[in-house]
């Protein structure tokens, strides 16, 4: 959205983190409502963000999964798991906590994907870190003289006592140094692995 990259949200392991986020708008405020992200390794800060949109959402909801290019610039690309998994996570999810729900999943490759071109919705759900890109949307609609949408911010990081947060990119980091110390371990085990028959005496 704009010149910013889609950020994931983030969940904050502390046990105040809400199991339903805080609405501005009534649930069911919005025939159609549009949100994106890359939605890695689905997590409890992406649930609170699709479960807010779905809540906002009376009809459908439309989400854009970040695709290549848009995954480039984010670290450990590489571990990103591919495409159709994320899209499939995402609308099991919310299919699962509200049936009735049209969900359309679509992957994007820019910023703004269905929410410059889509001219039946009518909200954008974002988050605080994101919603510059939410504001961009709008002007790139204006230009295209489709209805402004209304911008639904949620805050989905409660303030706990460590301050620790989680997203999908400390998980690829964790799983990263997981594979590195695995591979440590074999290269110190293998030559003890070879040499173990003359410790058997053989």
């Amino acid at each position: 959205m704009g010149s910013i990259q889609l950020q994931d949200p983030v969940l904050d392991p502390s046990p105040s983190c809400p199991q339903v986020p805080e609405l501005s708008a009534p649930a069911n405020s919005y025939g159609a409502v549009v949100l994106g992200g890359t939605f890695d390794r689905l997590h409890d800060g992406h649930r609170l963000f699709l479960k807010a949109a779905a809540l906002l959402a009376k009809n459908r909801i439309v989400v854009g999964v970040c695709d290549a290019p848009m995954l480039a610039n984010k670290q450990f690309a590489e571990l990103i798991q591919p495409i159709e998994k994320r899209m499939r996570n995402v609308e099991d999810y919310i299919k699962s906590i509200k049936p009735v729900l049209l969900v359309q999943v679509e992957p994007i490759v820019d910023p703004y994907g269905p929410s410059i071109v889509d001219e039946n919705l009518e909200a954008i759900v974002v988050s605080k870190e994101t919603l510059p890109g939410g504001l961009s949307v709008n002007r790139k609609r204006a230009e295209k003289g489709l209805s402004q949408l209304k911008i639904e911010v949620v805050d989905l990081v409660s303030e706990g006592m460590s301050g620790e947060k989680l997203s999908s990119t400390m998980l690829r980091k964790i799983e990263a140094e997981k594979s590195i110390k695995q591979c440590e371990t074999y290269e110190t085990v293998a030559p003890i692995r070879k040499n173990w028959p003359q410790f058997l005496g053989h």
